[in-house]
């Protein structure tokens, strides 16, 4: 993961000093150990930290386009990006890197704000046109990447996290009464509001547009209604589902840096798991934590996966300082968060890091496939 933040004035405005940029990065850093890179000119500055996956000598951000009119901090990865470059560069485009972020850049000077349309990935940034002196921000189409923007006397601020933000504007940690009572009631904040008044995120598969100190933001994609597709038959959608899942597996093990699984031994990363071990001519890097209380102790049937598919796995066995660690974490947090799940999953990626930079993980499959216990529950309810 990387990490972004950077300021806006309207219509130029005021110089954005390079050290206030700096500081928004540092209160990131953890998002990007490897590289960091600012852009500051009159009232713009962008700025963002790096963790290299992708062309790392050559991916050194802010990217931008020929002329230098066009600059861009990025957080994520676009897997087709080797699919559009060829058609870019035959439209006349020429590229210094190789890396992913730079498609972008092109891909609007062709398409403006809908160049999101093209991507296929997981992606938040902040794209600044000095022609038009204006702001896109875009985030992925489900959300994995997070982008926070607030608006304060013609200013606008943005960052992956709201740390960045608070950091350099105190006085917009004002608490947001409504979050609260959303979490209290759901067990997480909805988008678009976050937990303090003035700061908002960017919503999943939208676009902010920020021109002449005005706000513009719309969608460019929605989950398909249900049953807008009716497949013949269970076989035929069970054979689809493999085939999507095949392929996107494969395209997320494009890296320039080592790159495993995080295995529980449940069904969704399993299954992972099982794809990358078929697409893969070495070896997966597997991990797996275990707990020495029983009841909570998965670490056997991952066991199980890792010998049926040869994986080189890595096991820790955990009697964790459950306080302590809740207090490391929550130091990491900005806003309630109710997810116990958070625990195991820092210390296997912990244990991950150790091996690997980038692992993949079953994280979405109960969302998409209604494993969660209360889907159960709210059909017997209305039942």
């Amino acid at each position: 993961m990387c990490g972004i933040a950077g300021i806006v004035n309207s219509g130029g405005g005021a110089r954005i000093e390079a050290a206030t940029i700096r500081a928004m990065c540092q209160a990131i850093v953890h998002r990007g150990p490897d590289d960091d890179g600012i852009y500051v000119k009159d009232g713009v500055g962008l700025g963002m930290r790096r963790l290299s996956i992708i062309d790392i000598a050559g991916g050194h951000q802010p990217v931008f386009n020929e002329d230098k009119t066009i600059w861009i901090v990025f957080n994520g990865e676009i897997y087709n990006f080797a699919e559009l470059r060829p058609d870019l560069e035959r439209r006349g485009h020429k590229f210094y890197t190789h890396s992913d972020t730079e498609v972008i850049v092109h891909l609007y000077e062709e398409y403006g704000s809908q160049c999101v349309q093209k991507l296929r990935g997981m992606f938040a940034f902040a794209l600044y046109d000095a022609r038009k002196q204006s702001l896109l921000l875009a985030r992925d189409r489900l959300g994995k990447k997070p982008l926070h923007y607030a608006l304060a006397n013609g200013r606008l601020y943005f960052g992956s996290e709201i740390k960045s933000i608070l950091t350099v504007a105190p006085e917009l940690a004002q608490v947001n009464q409504a979050a609260l009572l959303q979490y209290l009631y759901f067990g997480y904040i909805l988008d678009p509001i976050s937990a303090f008044k003035p700061i908002q995120k960017v919503p999943p598969g939208h676009i902010l547009e920020f021109q002449d100190g005005e706000i513009r933001v719309s969608s460019y994609w929605d989950l398909p209604e249900y049953g807008t597709y009716v497949p013949k038959s269970e076989e035929e959608c069970l054979e689809q589902l493999e085939h999507i899942l095949q392929e996107a597996v494969r395209l997320r093990l494009i890296s320039d840096v080592p790159l495993g699984a995080l295995l529980s031994g449940g069904a969704d990363s399993s299954t992972i798991v099982a794809l990358m071990a078929r697409a893969s001519a070495k070896p997966v890097k597997t991990f797996s934590i275990g707990f020495q209380n029983q009841e909570f102790n998965e670490a056997p049937y991952a066991r199980l996966v890792a010998e049926k598919f040869g994986t080189e796995h890595h096991e820790l066995v955990l009697d964790p300082r459950v306080v302590d660690t809740v207090e490391t974490l929550t130091r990491s947090l900005e806003e309630p968060f109710g997810d116990s799940s958070m625990l195991p999953t820092y210390y296997v990626s912990r244990l991950a890091r150790q091996h690997v930079t980038v692992a993949l993980s079953g994280d979405g499959g109960d969302e998409m496939f209604a494993g969660y216990e209360r889907y159960a529950v709210l059909m017997q309810r209305n039942r």
